[in-house]
């Protein structure tokens, strides 16, 4: 590869960070910048097919596996590349953002995977862009430390075989990085800057060490996003000159127009595919984004009444589970995002049960593996996965053929007998308040009410308010979700979350701000397809 020319891109905007040399390098710059060019466009068009499909489903109220694609589905003979030996065994995957501590912590964690994320656990500012991306090569280099400046307790890592391998997951097609513009002064897609950089400093490293760099993608909508993703790939390798095949990508269906596409997406991107992740919050807010329009038939419950053992949540992770097995794919399941409590052994007990119990469900079901957001989930989630797998690092010879899903059964949400409750609409705004102020500060994985919380947690908790006052639902109490019964709860906690903080502790936060915008989205007649777009506008950094 000859010498790069200087970037085109420019930084904007963006106060100097220590060390940002190593990670905004001409050269790595200059890749991203060769990316923005070929795909952007094809990115842009995506987003708006994205719209289109959207418009359809407000005419139809339906979906259904794509006729177009029917060959796909129907040829039994291919199947996704097999899996290199760092991703052959999966059984526990950890999740978290990409600070140094956390870096640290996920890779010591017992974990066979870490997923190191630039998206729903991790807030866009421009540091934790730069430096995440920092710390992942200080940890290959074994270069990194930390030391609590509270506590005085310092981090370093144990020896490389006991490390979890590192799959990465970028941000999705529709964000975009502000603090990176092209020379028209379009900004790049957030998505090509954060695996760019990554890929770009570490897919050599990475091949030197035995394993390679591989991707969670996230917020897929359809089998030409995963398309696009795979000429990429297919590009970037050969930038860098290394074999095709090389890069290996998981791709999370938590859109539920994914949900009908599971096997074209294997199918585009089968020479890099190594599984499919079943989400669940993500899922749940493209269900109500998508059949916004379809009234009570698709009015979801609160959101803790919507288990993994409701229909039609059983359908969407045993059809996953089939067609993950069926083209050589693993399968892996949803999160446990309980965080024990170090004062409280009984709520400890009660939570760990719970996890167990969905993880032996998940294991017995077909899945090869499972998340947690807490190290003290490892050892629970790799029990429940070690009684089935034994010594094997995955169950994919377990075809699943009994399964048998119809395109109506995705989307049966009226099989449910739960119904909207009005602690179900003060728990959503609780929620979404404080994710959104916690994010607002830079925090993109926060700790509510013992349970990690991500991006999609506040996706969900506006999602729900807003479609359960669109749908007139009225609550068991008598009162009826309206704008003004929103804003009621709104405003009390708002006066709780000042009474029980301080105030000045109170005006050192972002809670005003997070009060308004959780109301916008919540609010305006015009949903906002992701609440991140105005979200980023007033983020800091």
């Amino acid at each position: 590869m000859s010498a790069p020319a200087p970037s085109p891109l420019a930084i904007v905007d963006a106060e100097p960070l220590p060390r940002q040399e190593e990670v905004l390098t001409d050269a790595a710059l200059a890749f991203v910048a060769e990316l923005h060019r070929h795909f952007t466009p094809r990115r842009d068009e995506l987003l708006a097919r994205r719209a289109e499909r959207r418009a359809e489903i407000a005419r139809t109220s339906t979906l259904d596996f794509l006729p177009e694609t029917a060959a796909v589905r129907a040829d039994d003979s291919w199947r996704v590349a097999e899996a290199p030996a760092a991703l052959n065994d999966r059984r526990v995957e950890i999740t978290g953002p990409t600070d140094r501590k956390m870096t640290i912590n996920a890779l010591n964690s017992g974990a066979r995977v870490w997923l190191a994320d630039f998206e729903d656990a991790s807030a866009p500012t421009w540091e934790n862009v730069v430096l995440g991306q920092l710390n992942l090569i200080d940890a290959y280099t074994r270069s990194i430390d930390f030391t609590d400046a509270a506590s005085g307790k310092t981090y370093a890592l144990r020896p490389a075989e006991e490390l979890a391998t590192v799959v990465t997951r970028p941000r999705g097609w529709h964000l975009n990085e502000r603090h990176l513009r092209d020379a028209d002064g379009r900004q790049v897609p957030g998505a090509l800057v954060d695996f760019g950089l990554y890929f770009f400093h570490n897919a050599r490293r990475l091949l030197d060490m035995g394993k390679g760099p591989y991707f969670y993608l996230p917020k897929t909508e359809s089998h030409l996003e995963a398309r696009l993703w795979n000429d990429v790939f297919v590009f970037a390798q050969d930038y860098v000159g290394i074999p095709q095949g090389t890069i290996r990508a998981t791709v999370l269906i938590e859109t539920i127009t994914a949900a009908y596409e599971m096997e074209e997406i294997l199918y585009e991107l089968r020479d890099h595919a190594s599984g499919l992740n079943a989400g669940r919050w993500d899922y749940l807010f493209s269900i109500v984004k998508n059949f916004r329009d379809g009234g009570l038939k698709f009015v979801l419950p609160d959101r803790n009444a919507v288990t993994m053992t409701a229909p039609f949540m059983r359908a969407y992770t045993e059809l996953l589970v089939r067609t993950c097995h069926k083209r050589g794919a693993h399968a892996i399941g949803g999160m446990a995002a309980f965080i024990p409590s170090r004062r409280d052994a009984e709520v400890n007990r009660v939570a760990f049960e719970k996890v167990r119990a969905d993880k032996d469900r998940e294991a017995a079901d077909g899945f090869d593996g499972s998340w947690v957001a807490h190290p003290d989930l490892v050892p629970i989630a790799m029990e429940s996965f070690d009684k089935v797998l034994g010594d094997r690092p995955h169950q994919k010879d377990r075809l699943r053929e009994d399964v048998h899903v119809e395109a109506a059964d995705l989307i049966a949400v009226d099989s449910l007998d739960a119904r909207p409750t009005y602690a179900g609409l003060v728990n959503a705004v609780q929620v979404g308040l404080r994710y959104i102020e916690a994010w607002l500060r830079g925090m993109g994985a926060v700790a509510i009410f013992n349970l990690m919380e991500d991006a999609a947690t506040a996706e969900i908790s506006r999602s729900q308010i807003w479609q359960w006052i669109n749908a007139g639902v009225e609550f068991e109490n008598g009162e009826k979700a309206t704008p003004e019964l929103a804003r009621k709860v709104a405003a009390e906690e708002l006066a709780n979350i000042r009474e029980e903080i301080g105030a000045d502790a109170f005006a050192a936060g972002h809670w005003q701000q997070a009060h308004d915008l959780l109301l916008q989205v919540s609010l305006d007649e015009d949903y906002a397809d992701f609440l991140t777009l105005p979200a980023y506008e007033r983020l800091e950094g």
